[in-house]
């Protein structure tokens, strides 16, 4: 601990929460939003009542950031005030979601005020006859994982719960959704051992920038323990993501969409007759709702692939309490040219088991720890040099099983949008809640000003499998190339 000029303690920020703060820029800010809809109104005195007993016990929402030179710390905001971080609005108009969409647009691209702590919620009292509450929290402070189980300790499970019936201790814990999750599964017994096969393998990982340029220095890791070379040799020499509409250079606006949420049982019930995951549909149909945008634009896009970058929580079990940045990413293959659902939905979890077993989670999480570590004018070009291998940041968290409350008010929805950085511009948030499954989209609006066009495809392309599907599970798995003739049967048929 250090002391500032007032004699209050610092607290050193870790490496990696350190390299999540330096890479928030003016055209990509390192800033979380999610959205709460609630049934009816939610009581603004109660929910400050509520932050004050539950929130604020979290340290971290009292603290501002301090920077020094490489390095930053956590320090008490000695003129802290709840009312300078949750504002009572109200939407203009007609109230609904054309104007909650314009203003949580304005929103993403305001960035936070380093003089106090880097959080902001936003009460909006007249949407749609019920309200909606805003959260905008920087990515420093947690990663997505630990700050939805921050907004879920808020909650009860009882519409008639007590501010001072505070919930058990929370525990970040993914994979409560399904036990064949592979972004929650595939990783966790790598999350048990990665704190040691990282300090083990410090020297690898501490020159890992430096040998990024020089392929040669990596060959002679390649046998270097447990495949941490293999995996630094393969990041090296992986090519950048092709040039499309949705990469290029970015602007200082952002826009956002979200989608009508899908029924969580019939994906799982699609995903068990083809024989796949949850995370296998949800990618496919993501791939298929970005192919149709690239062709409407008169992109060719046979055999395009492009990349997204997919946060994968490395946790340990004795951080399950605690706030901070604990993941590491993987580069998942979008299979944008193939154009028929089925063959779609098999290749994503072809290359889905291709990830399996890698050590890219870990890599990316210790060369983040270096990085953080390191003067801002090498951290730049070693997050540009990333930012070059992805197209889009595409996350998945499982939310509550089971209706919530907050303040007495029940949740009727949740949605969330990630942010990006270096040159990706393009983010894919998906969550589940109560049986259903939402899609978030945020783009950079010089590249895609109108993520809505995006997001209206997500349904379309789960029922083009859900089609597909139906008509073949009694034989075992469907025929690809039987399936799209079907369906283009079917769209000759509903066709004037």
């Amino acid at each position: 601990m250090l002391l500032n000029l007032f004699g209050s303690e610092r607290e050193s920020m870790s490496a990696v929460d350190t390299a999540w703060l330096r890479m928030d820029r003016p055209t990509n800010l390192m800033v979380i939003t999610g959205i709460m809809f609630f049934e009816g109104d939610l009581d603004y005195q109660r929910l400050g009542q509520v932050m004050q007993t539950r929130l604020l016990k979290f340290k971290r929402f009292k603290q501002r950031v301090v920077r020094s030179g490489t390095s930053a710390s956590w320090e008490d905001d000695p003129d802290f005030d709840l009312a300078n971080h949750l504002h009572r609005v109200a939407l203009p108009g007609a109230a609904s979601k054309p104007e909650l969409e314009t203003m949580v647009n304005d929103l993403i691209s305001i960035p936070m005020d380093f003089s106090k702590p880097l959080w902001q919620f936003y009460v909006v009292e007249n949407y749609c006859g019920g309200s909606v509450l805003v959260a905008r929290i920087h990515h420093c402070i947690a990663d997505g994982i630990a700050l939805i189980q921050v907004l879920l300790s808020l909650t009860d499970k009882e519409e008639d719960a007590t501010v001072e019936s505070v919930p058990k201790k929370a525990r970040f814990l993914a994979g409560e959704r399904e036990p064949d999750d592979p972004f929650m599964r595939l990783y966790k017994p790598v999350a048990k051992v990665y704190a040691g096969m990282l300090k083990s393998y410090a020297k690898v990982l501490g020159t890992s920038y430096g040998l990024m340029t020089n392929p040669t220095k990596l060959a002679e890791l390649t046998q270097t323990g447990m495949g941490l070379g293999q995996g630094l040799a393969k990041m090296a020499t992986m090519p950048a993501d092709p040039r499309t509409k949705f990469k290029g250079k970015l602007s200082t606006t952002k826009r956002i969409a979200w989608s009508e949420s899908l029924p969580l049982p019939e994906v799982k019930h699609v995903g068990k007759a083809l024989g796949c995951s949850i995370n296998d549909v949800l990618l496919s149909c993501v791939a298929g709702a970005l192919r149709a945008y690239l062709v409407e634009r008169g992109e060719q896009v046979d055999g395009l692939t492009i990349r997204a970058s997919v946060p994968v929580n490395l946790r340990p079990e004795n951080k399950l309490d605690k706030l901070g940045n604990y993941f590491g990413l993987v580069f998942l293959p979008l299979p944008i040219g193939v154009a028929n659902p089925i063959e779609r939905v098999y290749e994503v979890k072809r290359r889905m088991e291709e990830i399996k077993g890698g050590y890219d989670a870990i890599i990316t999480l210790g060369l983040l720890s270096v990085v953080g570590s390191l003067p801002n004018m090498v951290e730049q070009p070693a997050i540009e040099f990333f930012s070059t291998k992805s197209t889009a940041v595409m996350t998945n968290v499982p939310g509550p099983k089971e209706p919530i409350f907050m303040a007495g008010a029940k949740v009727q929805d949740l949605q969330f949008w990630v942010p990006q950085s270096g040159e990706i511009g393009m983010g894919v948030s998906i969550l589940s809640y109560n049986d259903r499954v939402n899609f978030g989209v945020m783009t950079d609006k010089k590249l895609v000003p109108d993520p809505q066009t995006i997001i209206a495809r997500f349904g379309s392309e789960f029922e083009k499998l859900v089609l597909a599907t139906l008509m073949h599970t009694l034989d075992g798995p469907p025929d690809p190339e039987l399936a799209e003739l079907h369906l283009a049967m079917l769209r000759m048929q509903s066709t004037p």
